[in-house]
């Protein structure tokens, strides 16, 4: 098993994230052997982290606070991996009592030699997890609870799903990923091959959305939510941290209000910490930053009228 801090890098210098592994589903129906059900699951999540934060947008929107339950994980990762600790904004694991996110793999699987990762979807009956994906965790959250949840919200409409899925596939690898594949690279070769497609579809979502409120018209979809989390930690973390400086958030005139636009949506901004983000970045990537010096700014107005809509 890994210790969840290792870092796949190719003999070209380039990153290489590691698959998830633990793909099982829950559903509504039953048809899976994870029925979806009140109290049944839990979600262990960081606050710094981009993939785990979209599950908590998610979970909050679709109204599932007390269907599926949630914790929340030290932001610094050492050598040991993801760790349950007693700190502002983190807590102890309250369902199985666990140390260290690690436990959660062994005691699923005890040969898991993948990358132990966040968020994670657990499963009390089984006592294993279910998915530690989140492309499809957002997507179970989105619906398989319906039964609890706030059927009013549809955050992946069958009739968008296509091209949702397109749209969300070019910006994984070139945005989502693409900040850690030019963070981690250790070329320059690689790094460059990084960004230069990362403004490519920076400089193309701006167009987008500059006659449109949302990724797909006047509805806010998972495609938002997905491109959300990590445009909130552009110009705190990525552009600086790791490098991905050509331009910023605030330097992009839809993109910007589009972000502050998303954090005015009942619930968002409680879903943010700011401190968790860049401690974790800042203070465990010590190939990028040995001191773990954390920079005070940007000084960002993310109270400045979005402009967008009502």
């Amino acid at each position: 098993m890994t210790d969840g801090t290792n870092i796949a890098i190719s003999a070209s210098g380039a990153f290489k994230r590691a698959p998830s592994k633990l793909l099982e589903w829950v559903t509504a129906d039953g048809s899976s052997r994870f029925r979806a059900e009140p109290g049944r699951y839990h979600l262990y999540v960081s606050l710094a982290c981009p993939w785990a934060h979209r599950a908590v947008i998610v979970r909050m929107l679709k109204g599932l606070e007390e269907v599926v339950s949630m914790s929340v994980l030290d932001p610094i990762r050492d050598e040991r991996g993801w760790a349950f600790r007693d700190v502002p904004g983190a807590e102890p694991d309250p369902v199985n009592g666990f140390s260290f996110l690690s436990q959660a793999y062994d005691a699923t699987d005890p040969a898991y030699d993948g990358r132990i990762s966040v968020p994670v979807l657990w499963d009390r009956e089984t006592r294993r997890i279910v998915s530690n994906e989140s492309a499809d965790v957002i997507v179970m959250l989105n619906e398989a609870w319906d039964e609890w949840g706030d059927t009013s919200v549809d955050l992946y409409p069958e009739e968008l799903r296509p091209e949702m899925d397109e749209l969300n596939a070019r910006v994984y690898e070139t945005v989502n990923n693409g900040v850690y594949r030019a963070g981690f690279a250790t070329s320059q070769e690689a790094y460059e091959e990084a960004v230069e497609p990362m403004f490519e579809t920076l400089d193309s979502l701006d167009e987008r959305l500059a006659p449109e409120r949302y990724l797909f018209g006047d509805q806010i979809t998972l495609a938002d939510w997905r491109l959300f989390t990590t445009l909130l930690r552009f110009d705190p973390v990525y552009n600086l941290h790791f490098k991905c400086n050509l331009r910023r958030v605030v330097d992009y005139p839809a993109l910007w209000p589009y972000l502050r636009d998303l954090l005015t949506v009942p619930g968002v901004r409680d879903t943010v910490n700011m401190d968790h983000i860049k401690r974790h970045y800042y203070g465990t990537h010590p190939s990028i930053n040995p001191h773990g010096i954390v920079p005070v700014g940007p000084v960002l107005d993310y109270d400045e009228p979005a402009g967008r809509g009502s």
